[in-house]
């Protein structure tokens, strides 16, 4: 079994979510899928607003989708910690996520001694799935 792990907010959960899970497990002929549900205050600071959904019913909905194997919420402060706890083998980033919690990501695993591989994943129509313009 390989532990691959995702990241988002997933404040509407829609195509673009379920091709990201897709090609997530696609990595692995045994996967695992974990999926990391951003904190509302993390994604307040990062969005510039807070997400329609709180983080317990963002958790509830990503969890009733088949593709996933464990759910949990992000950390409140260093993301760091959060992946060491999970051990995930792969994290599967998407098309768009960018920024502090990618920058250097691989290089602050290592630091901690941790090895993963990190794959960037495809966009999936992202023209009409994303929560953005969904809402």
């Amino acid at each position: 079994m390989t532990r691959i792990m995702v990241f988002g907010t997933f404040d509407i959960v829609h195509a673009g979510h379920e091709d990201m899970f897709r090609q997530a497990r696609a990595l692995a002929t045994e996967p695992f899928l974990i999926v990391s549900v951003a904190r509302d205050n993390i994604v307040e600071r990062i969005k510039s607003a807070r997400p329609r959904n709180s983080e317990k019913a963002r958790l509830a909905n990503v969890r009733k989708n088949p593709l996933v194997d464990e759910v949990m919420l992000g950390d409140e402060g260093d993301h760091i910690p959060h992946i060491i706890a999970a051990k995930p083998s792969i994290i599967a980033l998407g098309y768009d996520q960018e920024g502090e919690y990618v920058l250097d990501l691989k290089e602050k695993l290592a630091a901690a001694g941790i090895t993963v591989d990190i794959v960037r994943l495809s966009a999936y129509k992202p023209e009409i799935y994303k929560t953005s313009k969904l809402a």
